[in-house]
């Protein structure tokens, strides 16, 4: 079954407080790893994989990565969901959403998390279970700062467990496809923000949504603390050559 998934979200909108000390100007996505914004490093990811559009769900500072990317790059058109206030996650999510079809599953991800995904396998999965959720997973052994994930023999995701201390599990990678769905009867409030994780996640879970994980082993880098930011050029993998519309704002 081929991937058909052409369209995704990108959640860009975060203070990143944590990663200030390092990175004291800018908006974290468009920290440089490699001489380049992150960002631009996870969307090329992605356009090598047929994303073809995006949707960045963007709050502070927002004006620095629409300077800098504009409303093409690397062939792939961008759309920009601003909060005019912080809306989380969560919110960030469903306001960006408004900009894709009702009908079509998207990709979900992280600003700050770059995730070497298939993202056929993981579109297949999706397919073939006829996911309201599928997620990318990564065996992490570090306590407590990701999302653990308990997963059924038939890949189906039972029980989410923040905060786990076991030496070694599966935690959400940041990378998902949704079907939009999903969503249905969610808005983004204003004056609330949502997180994802915190807040969305287990209503979702709770009502029963068909969700699903793949485990994948590819590289995985969270930029959002200091000293993960300073190995993340060792991590990403390396484009033989940048693209035009890149190199236009140099």
């Amino acid at each position: 079954m081929k991937a058909t998934t052409t369209s995704a979200i990108v959640l860009a909108g975060g203070l990143g407080t944590r990663l200030r000390s390092a990175v004291p100007d800018l908006p974290k996505p468009m920290a440089p790893v490699a001489g380049r914004p992150f960002l631009a490093h996870l969307l090329d990811r992605w356009i090598d994989q047929g994303i073809t559009h995006f949707v960045l769900s963007v709050g502070y500072r927002h004006e620095v990565i629409r300077a800098y990317f504009g409303g093409t790059y690397g062939g792939a058109t961008l759309d920009y969901a601003v909060e005019a206030t912080p809306q989380g996650t969560g919110g960030g999510l469903l306001l960006a959403a408004q900009h894709l079809p009702a009908d079509a599953p998207f990709l979900l991800l992280n600003g700050d998390t770059f995730f070497d995904v298939p993202l056929s396998q993981l579109t297949e999965l999706a397919a073939s279970q006829q996911t309201d959720w599928c997620f990318a997973l990564f065996r992490t052994s570090e306590p407590g700062r990701y999302m653990g994930m308990e997963i059924a023999q038939d890949s189906r995701i039972t029980n989410l467990r923040t905060g786990m201390e076991q030496p070694e599990r599966l935690a959400n990678g940041g990378v998902y496809i949704v079907h939009p769905r999903s969503l249905s009867g969610l808005a983004a409030q204003p004056d609330t923000p949502l997180s994802l994780e915190n807040d969305l996640f287990p209503r979702l879970l709770a009502a029963g949504q068909r969700w699903f994980g793949l485990e994948c082993p590819g590289a995985f880098i969270d930029i959002g603390i200091p000293q993960d930011f300073h190995r993340a050029a060792s991590v990403l993998p390396v484009h033989t050559a940048q693209r035009t519309e890149d190199a236009l704002h140099h």
